[in-house]
């Protein structure tokens, strides 16, 4: 294990993780472009602090997401109707300028035989949010690996968010929101069952 994925471990990283010096001069590089004097006092620890967050915010690189799904229940008490987990917060980073994403999604799923724990939708969604994204890849991934891993009958992702790189910097409009779908399986091919999913994620 190479001195970057050892620091880049969640599970193995210590409440504050070393971060390496040429990472910190890296972002003091940044700090005196943007007209900041980084020796200042307010600046000292900021390359440190700044390093140990960008760990957390890419910590999704680490994980495999579609190992939350592993562990499924055949016992369902013969339940066959949609499965739906409502407005999951969620942050991640745009692949473009750095800036934050944030929002929230929505994932359902029609089980075929089994079923998975609901709070490992969130892990999915998380685990592919905390990389560098664009959202309409980001919701692909989520509604792909829940399809691949669950065989479900369909398989339902709709992810509601705001970019920083819109609201804080360029057309510098706040308060837009950006919604993008996935469908797969019967939820794009019967029009009712997709009708229904919607529904009961409060969209028309």
């Amino acid at each position: 294990m190479n001195e970057m994925t050892a620091l880049l471990e969640p599970q193995s990283r210590p409440a504050k993780a070393h971060v390496p010096h040429h990472v910190q001069e890296a972002i003091r590089t940044v700090l005196r472009w943007a007209g900041e004097d980084p020796t200042r006092e307010g600046l000292l620890d900021t390359p440190a602090r700044v390093g140990r967050a960008w760990l957390e915010y890419c910590q999704g690189y680490q994980e495999d997401p579609g190992s939350h799904l592993s562990r499924t229940f055949d016992e369902v008490g013969g339940y066959d109707e949609v499965v739906l987990l409502k407005n999951i917060p969620f942050q991640s980073h745009c692949e473009h300028h750095m800036a934050p994403i944030t929002g929230t999604a929505s994932i359902a799923y029609l089980p075929r035989d089994r079923v998975v724990g609901i709070s490992k939708l969130a892990r999915v969604l998380h685990g592919f949010a905390r990389r560098l994204q664009v959202q309409e890849r980001l919701t692909a991934q989520v509604a792909q690996c829940i399809w691949d891993n669950l065989q479900p009958e369909g398989v339902a992702v709709v992810i509601d968010a705001q970019h920083g790189c819109m609201t804080g910097r360029g057309v510098c409009t706040p308060g837009v929101g950006m919604v993008t779908s996935r469908m797969l399986g019967c939820f794009l091919s019967d029009p009712s069952s997709r009708k229904e999913v919607l529904a009961l994620m409060g969209r028309s």
